[in-house]
């Protein structure tokens, strides 16, 4: 079977199921379930509906038994509508994705908090150590001469500059 074409296939299961839970199933066991997702075997042989349920694990352990009895009611809807020559079997399968999404979400806000705090604790923090930690080596008698004659050339330029010329010789107006 053509991937599209199964994919279409099991969008249409999707929506056929969500309408027969909206509309005609009245169990009283059925909480607040959303069909998230259909996928059919290439085969069109096993289809597996994927829901949630809005509570508890005991709203969810009833809404499972309702949508376990429906299951025949359902599927013969499902080849009704659909039009196929063998209708496929359905399985309701709990959806752990928005399970886990809350999980993540608040894995991330504990995250955020320890940043927070971390970055409240380092507002008024100092480094350890000197303020250059590079270790320099120690000026020796050479450079102090070398020093010395910086000074000197310095006092050139500006005796140069006093008798109005710039340093590189040349006269100023």
């Amino acid at each position: 079977m053509d991937a599209a074409r199964a994919r279409k296939l099991a969008d249409r299961i999707q929506q056929v199921v969500a309408e027969m839970l909206e509309r005609r199933i009245k169990d009283p066991r059925l909480g607040f379930v959303t069909i998230t997702d259909a996928r059919i075997t290439a085969d069109l042989r096993d289809a597996t509906v994927y829901y949630t349920v809005f509570g508890s694990d005991a709203e969810r352990a009833d809404s499972a038994a309702a949508l376990e009895s429906a299951k025949g009611i359902i599927r013969s809807e499902v080849g009704r509508q659909t039009g196929l020559r063998h209708t496929p079997t359905l399985t309701f399968t709990h959806d752990p994705l928005p399970d886990s999404a809350r999980h993540i979400d608040e894995l991330l806000a504990e995250a955020r908090a320890k940043d927070a705090e971390i970055a409240r604790k380092a507002q008024n923090a100092r480094h350890a150590g000197e303020p250059d930690p590079y270790r320099r080596p120690e000026p020796r008698d050479e450079d102090l001469d070398d020093l010395d004659d910086d000074e000197t050339g310095d006092e050139l330029d500006e005796s140069a500059a006093e008798a109005g010329r710039n340093s590189s010789g040349r006269t100023t107006t």
